[in-house]
């Protein structure tokens, strides 16, 4: 299996769910000897738990993710960066869709507390009208950005142009 994708996942494994463990064991409900075989290529997960791990990625993530393993296989010198390009170009198509108006942004109001701090989950979307085909990039970010945008009363528009990239980046 290619490192670069198994770098990836658990990026945004840790993003999400604080440790590798806490997925494996709470979300697939693998044991860590078939997660370490199966990031090694020494093992496959079901299809079911195969889905769980693509479910971690809204479709057009997924859909960037391969295009930046693709570049990684053209241009070799992109494999030290590629978890970090992932993330900056999310955060570089979310504010181009925002800054042309294409796109929609939104806190989801589901807010988590665990041993890792506070998170809240920001979404950018396209909305097509059609069931099932919305563009999503979602963003797990520090709880205080809420307080930044309440109490600055910067609008989220303003903060994304102005605070996303350096904030989901760090």
């Amino acid at each position: 299996m290619n490192d670069i994708y198994i770098d990836l996942i658990i990026s945004t494994i840790i993003e999400n769910y604080g440790s590798e463990e806490a997925f494996y064991e709470d979300r697939l409900g693998v044991s860590p000897y078939r997660w370490q075989n199966w990031k090694k290529s020494r093992g496959n997960l079901s299809p079911e738990e195969m889905q769980k791990i693509k479910n971690l990625f809204s479709d057009y993530e997924w859909m960037l993710l391969q295009k930046v393993l693709r570049q990684t296989i053209i241009y070799p010198e992109k494999r030290m960066i590629a978890v970090s390009e992932f993330r900056r170009m999310k955060t570089k198509i979310a504010r181009q869709w925002l800054n042309i108006g294409l796109a929609t942004v939104e806190i989801l109001d589901t807010k988590e507390e665990n041993n890792y701090g506070q998170y809240l989950d920001m979404r950018v979307t396209i909305h097509y009208g059609e069931w099932g085909f919305d563009d999503i990039i979602n963003f797990r970010l520090p709880a205080y950005i809420q307080q930044q945008i309440d109490n600055e009363q910067v609008a989220l528009l303003d903060w994304v142009n102005d605070k996303l990239e350096e904030t989901y980046n760090s």
